[in-house]
């Protein structure tokens, strides 16, 4: 299945909701009033849109996740990956780290992910 398209006003929502979940509408209303200054009536909208786009589901005024932070930036990063270097992942890296130089931290876990996923 393919992870909804979420936009920036919806992803500040879903991390609202990612560091609460569950948790019941009136007390995303009061989360969303304070941290992003929105009405009651613009948080509603924002949930009804996104469980109609199977992100999120309203049930017995709770608010739980469809789809995971972990699924929406894996989509993101695809996303970017193929529409600014083709595709090219050895691209991207290498534009990301131009001009910084990795600690050796940042290297060692660079390559471990490289050997958990490279094709034998």
């Amino acid at each position: 299945m393919d992870t909804p398209k979420i936009f920036e006003s919806e992803h500040r929502f879903c991390q609202i909701l990612w560091e609460r979940e569950p948790v019941s509408s009136t007390e995303l209303v009061r989360l969303c009033r304070e941290r992003l200054g929105w009405k009651k009536s613009t948080t509603y909208t924002v949930i009804k849109r996104l469980s109609e786009r199977g992100v999120v589901r309203l049930e017995n005024a709770v608010v739980t996740s469809l789809v995971s932070r972990e699924q929406v930036q894996t989509s993101e990063s695809r996303e970017i990956v193929d529409r600014a270097f083709g595709g090219s992942l050895p691209r991207f890296v290498a534009a990301f780290t131009s001009g910084k130089p990795l600690t050796a931290q940042e290297a060692a876990e660079i390559r471990r992910l490289i050997d958990q996923y490279e094709e034998v």
